[in-house]
């Protein structure tokens, strides 16, 4: 499914309708180079979800912990990442539970150890804009995309 993002309000719009219908923890991987718009995308989500506060990339950090009630959401960012096993000495592991929603930038930076994402994000530049393509990767995010 594409949507065409004119601006950073369209992809902070497409961040809180994401967030807004997920229920429940999962996994999210966001695609895009640098710059085109996955912290803009997991700060609407995180807006939705009920987060006031700051929203950055966690580039120097690996995660950012938003705990919020009910379901807390982990934003990870692993450009960083010389090799993906440094995730299981890190103990990024740990994250991924049923009730916690997992929001990973640079996804392939980790391939191999991540569990199977349920929804899949990828952004790309477009003139002043972007173009944001979302796939189904489970049945939990074809379920999402169906109520987009």
């Amino acid at each position: 499914m594409n949507f065409d993002l004119k601006d950073e309000a369209a992809t902070l719009a497409l961040g809180r309708n994401v967030g807004e219908r997920w229920a429940g923890g999962g996994v999210i991987t966001l695609t895009g180079d640098l710059g085109a718009g996955k912290t803009t995308f997991s700060r609407g989500l995180l807006r939705a979800r009920g987060w006031e506060g700051h929203v950055k990339s966690p580039t120097f950090t690996l995660v950012e912990p938003y705990e919020l009630a009910g379901n807390p959401v982990y934003h990870f960012d692993l450009y960083r990442l010389e090799h993906p096993e440094e995730l299981e000495y890190a103990g990024a592991m740990d994250y991924f539970g049923d009730t916690n929603l997992c929001l990973i930038e640079w996804p392939e930076r980790g391939q191999d150890f991540l569990p199977p994402a349920d929804l899949s994000l990828t952004l790309r530049v477009s003139g002043r804009g972007r173009v944001a393509t979302l796939d189904a990767g489970t049945p939990a995010g074809l379920e999402l995309l169906t109520r987009l």
